[in-house]
This record gives structure tokens, sequence and C-alpha cells, in this order.
């Protein structure tokens, strides 16, 4: 941390306390102890948590008029990294952000220091842009440094290392080999920037590592085609799946420890035209929510939601594409009805979030334990709530209305392209119509957009977004200011605009680093039907999903489409990444 006089320590806090991020009350209890301890101020916030280093180091920037950068959760580019020797990085905590116009930026703890500035400056022979950054970031940078350049180069080095002599049931990726080294960093490097797949594809003359980050997937790095042989076999040995398998596709799992947490990683091989495919889902429940209002759900979705989980029978089906959030859907309601008092039973392929006092069962088709047969056993154990993660076929689809109706409250997810899909699809799979209408309370179709990166811009809705607002939710924007926070409020959206032919002032995020696209997270689109006594007469009569969606929508249901638009003027996400997932909605 760059060393402050008094008066600029002054300065900080002053900075902190009118920005609301401390409060008066309690910097002044760490100024009398300062007083007597002769301990750092600014060190003492942190200690005592009234505040955290990143801010602290922002608001120094902010002091000292200096630009500042976060690095926590930065995913980087190994050819920036490499702008500057590993030991430099490691003696200085500089790290480099960047060549732009001939000069190198550089991210560091103590930008008053003008010596280390001149050191860089000679060794790079590049004029130098200083930018401060906070000793965890810096030390997470070189950390990916570490682990990008050393481990995956001496992999690289020594890719003719076989890795098939060990043991099939190994389950931890040890330390001592190159190739380990190289795929526990690759790991690390993706469960610390939040990704949630790892794509590892071979190419013709290469093998490129990608990680889906919110959704986008974006290259990390691209290794040597001689490093894939001993690079599969090792995901296959920690995976227990056979090493001299080639020809057909192979599914496995395995658990690895990031920063003390465990992390799940679900394993799919492929064979491919130029070798074998890997694909890593990663499961960390610690960086998801489970609160089904921080994911997005709001005003009548909500509500509607409630209703159907109030009921101590019928089923509450989610649909949507693959990865769209459906699963953890389940998750979020069933933590909202977990009690002592209530017995509840999953039946998942595989069992992504581990619950206390919830009772979790794993597919295993290879033994015999599919949907169906699980769902048979568990309507034997006497439990209050059902959980399937996956209606796939007819079977299980019958058995999961028949629990339904015998007083079960059923949990369930469908691929469907929307809330309505999930009506005829049944229909489709055999189900009776006046079973379904006697047993469904809810149906949930959803999305999942990019939201809107903290650090952003305003700008104005032009012509085009202008019409597509308000031909999707003009009609339901407040007509007036009066009518504002009555909406607002009925709607479930904080700040609502009036309807306005002329245009919107909608946001934007900023495009940088550790905010790809100026994105950063990710919140749902929803759309749910309340299965009631008009919705049942549509359904026994076998009416369309087009049908059954004009019905819902008077009577307060809102598309994915609107619902994104609404967060779009609410400055959760924008109208661009609405129809880039919704485009095929109306």
């Amino acid at each position: 941390m760059t060393l402050l006089t008094h008066e600029a320590q002054e300065k900080v806090v002053a900075l902190l306390i009118s920005e609301g991020l401390v409060s008066r009350e309690k910097v002044q209890e760490v100024v009398e102890e300062v007083a007597k301890t002769k301990q750092p101020l600014l060190a003492t916030l942190t200690a005592r948590k009234i505040t955290d280093a990143e801010t602290i180091t922002h608001a120094t920037a902010v002091v000292m008029n200096v630009p500042y950068v976060s690095l926590k959760n930065v995913l980087f580019d190994p050819e920036i990294l490499a702008l500057l020797p590993l030991d430099v990085i490691s003696r200085t905590m500089v790290v480099p952000l960047g060549e732009k116009n001939g000069q190198l930026y550089v991210a560091m703890l103590d930008v008053s220091n003008v010596q280390q500035t001149d050191y860089l400056s000679q060794l790079t022979q590049k004029p130098i842009r200083i930018m401060m950054a906070s000793e965890e970031g810096i030390k997470s940078a070189i950390a990916q440094y570490r682990g990008d350049f050393t481990a995956v180069e001496r992999a690289v080095k020594t890719s003719e290392e076989s890795e098939v002599s060990h043991s099939a049931d190994v389950k931890i990726i040890t330390q001592d080999s190159p190739i380990s080294k190289a795929l526990s960093t690759i790991l690390t490097f993706a469960a610390k920037s939040k990704a949630s797949d790892i794509h590892i594809e071979p190419l013709e003359k290469s093998l490129v590592v990608r990680c889906r980050v919110d959704g986008v997937l974006r290259k990390v790095m691209e290794l040597p085609k001689t490093i894939e042989p001993a690079l599969v076999s090792r995901v296959k040995i920690l995976s227990n799946l056979k090493i001299d398998e080639h020809r057909i596709p192979q599914d496995g799992q395995f658990t690895v420890l990031v920063d003390n947490k465990e992390i799940d990683l679900r394993i799919a091989i492929s064979p491919v035209i130029w070798g074998e495919q890997v694909v890593i889902r990663i499961l960390d429940k610690s960086g998801t929510t489970l609160d089904i209002e921080q994911m997005g759900m709001t005003g009548h979705a909500l509500k509607m939601v409630e209703r159907g989980l109030s009921k101590p029978n019928g089923m509450i089906l989610t649909s949507g594409p693959t990865g769209s959030g459906k699963s953890t859907t389940l998750y979020s309601l069933i933590r909202r009805i977990k009690s002592d008092g209530i017995n509840i039973v999953t039946l998942e392929d595989p069992v992504e979030y581990k619950m206390d006092g919830v009772n979790q069962i794993q597919v295993n088709v290879d033994a015999g334990l599919t949907f169906a047969a699980g769902l048979r056993s568990i309507l034997r154990q006497d439990p209050d709530v059902v959980m399937v993660g996956e209606i796939r076929d007819a079977e299980t689809a019958n058995l999961a209305v028949q629990a339904a109706l015998t007083g079960h409250l059923v949990f369930s997810t469908l691929h469907t392209n929307s809330a309505a899909g999930i009506l005829p699809r049944l229909l489709d799979m055999g189900i009776e119509p006046y079973l379904l209408a006697s047993t469904l309370n809810t149906v949930i179709g959803q999305r999942l957009v990019r939201r809107v990166a903290p650090k952003r811009e305003a700008v104005h809705s032009n012509e085009m977004e202008t019409k597509q607002i308000n031909d999707l939710v003009g009609n339901i924007l407040p007509q007036n200011q009066q009518q504002v926070a009555m909406v607002s409020e009925d709607l479930g959206y904080t700040g609502l605009p009036v309807v306005n032919p002329n245009g919107y002032t909608l946001v934007r995020g900023i495009d940088d680093r550790e905010t790809p696209g100026g994105y950063k997270g990710r919140a749902g689109l929803y759309e749910t039907i309340e299965v009631d006594d008009d919705i049942q007469k549509m359904i026994t009569k076998r009416a369309t999903s087009s049908e059954i969606m004009k019905l819902a929508r008077t009577k307060g249901t809102l598309t994915m489409r609107q619902d994104g638009m609404m967060k779009a003027l609410t400055g959760i996400t924008t109208v661009s990444e609405v129809n880039r997932v919704a485009s095929d909605l109306t």
C-alpha cells in the first residue's frame, strides 16, 4: 500500500464517510483507538472489518488522483502477463495490464514509488502508466501468472510423460507432475473467474481452452497438440473413466479444492474429428445465490409462485433451454419451504447443490436407478415434497402426476422454450388433460441474461430500442408521474419510467478487463403462469401454448421478453442482451 501522510489518510476517511461507505460513529471509535495504540488508521479500519482493503484502495486512488483498477476475479490473458518477467512481478508487486500507444499500463501497490517506476521504464524501454490496485488483487494476478506460465509450460515440455500409470482410484489432483499442475491451474483459474464451464477443444494443430463466464465463452489459452493425450487421460483418471476408450462419449465427475472450498466438477468427454473434447461443468454452490428474489423473480410472477408453494400438493414445473438456471430455481424454492417438519426428497442427475435437511438421491442408470425407478422408490418413503431433476419421458411424467395426485408437492423441469409450452409437451407425453389440469399449480419459463456491471454510464435509447420497449411494455408502464410509485410497486420493479415515445434513459456497463462487454453476473428472465380454473378449462380443451399464454397475460403474466425490457429500464440488463437471449420469444 502507498505510504500516506496523516493528512492524506484523513482525506481518505472523509471520502469514505461522504460516500456512505463507513459510518462516522465507527470511524470516530477507531480514531480514538489508534490515538492510544499508534496503529495506522486505515489498517485498523480494515482489521476491525469496518471496511475492506479494496474499498480503501479505491478511495486512496481517488484522493491521490490516480486511476484505480480492481484485479479481483480478473481473467488475465497470458500474453498480457508475459509483458513482465515473473521475478520482476513477484519482487515489485507490479502487474502489467497491457500496452496502448507505445505505453505500458501497470497496476501497483505503491504508486508513489518513483524509483520503481523508473526501473520498469528502463527494463521495458517504454513509458509507464500507473494504476492503483489492492494487495489481494495483485496477489491474485501473480497466482495466475505462476500457474499459466510455469505449470502449463512445464507440462508442454514434458508432454511425453505418461499419466496412465497412476492408479485409477486417484481422487485428488496431485502436485507432483507437470500435467497435474497444468490441469489444477486451469481448474483454479476457471473457478476464481466464476466460470460455469471449461471447454478443452482439440484442433488440428493445437489444443484450445475456453471458459464460459456469464453465459459467454472466452478463450483462455492455446496449447500445443502434444499435451492433449496426457491432459485428457488425467481428466479420465480423476473421473474414474476408461483411459483406453476413445470411440464413445464418457461422463464422470470428481471434486477439487479451490481456496479451501469444495467444487464439484461434472465431466463430459466426446470424440471429435481431431481428438477428444472435454467439457467440465463447474458446480460451485458457494458462488450461487439460492434466493429466488435475488435471482430476479419479482412482482406478479413471485406472488404466483408463492401461492403454488403454499399448496400441500400439486406440481410446480420450470422450463427453459440447457443452462437457463432451472435447477437453481428449484433449489431456491426448496430452500424457501425447507423446515424440520417437512420430508423433502430429491432425485437428480447429478446432485448439483448439497443441502442440509434434504434427502438427495443420485441417478445411476448403469445400476438401474433411473428417474422413473427412483421416483417409485421415493413415493414409498412418505415424502411431503419431491423434486425430480428432469421429466425426460412419459413414464417419469406419469409418475410425477400420480405423486401430485396422492398428496405430494412435486418440483421438476422440462426442456421447452416457454412456460406455456410445458402444457402441450406433457399432453404429447400421454398425460390425460383432466389429470394435468388438476395437478399443475404453477409453470415457470426462464432464461438468463447478463447483468450490467457496477461501473456504468447512462445512455439514451435509440429509435429501434424505443420502439421495442413501447411495443412490448408501453401499455403497462406508468402513463404519468403520479402512477410511477403505484405501478412500480404493483409490478415489482423499482423506479419504472413514464411511457415515452421519444426514448428512455438506459444504462451501459463499462467494458474493461474485469467486466468484459460491460457485464458482470447474471439475472433471470421469468414468465409464470398460475393454473387457475380458467387455465384448467383451456388444458382440458387441449388449447395451444399461444392460446394459453394469451389468457395468462390477461391475468397479470408477463412474458420473458416483457420481464427483460422491464429489467433493462430499471438498469439490471440491456435491451441488446434481452434480444440476444430471448429474440425467439414474443
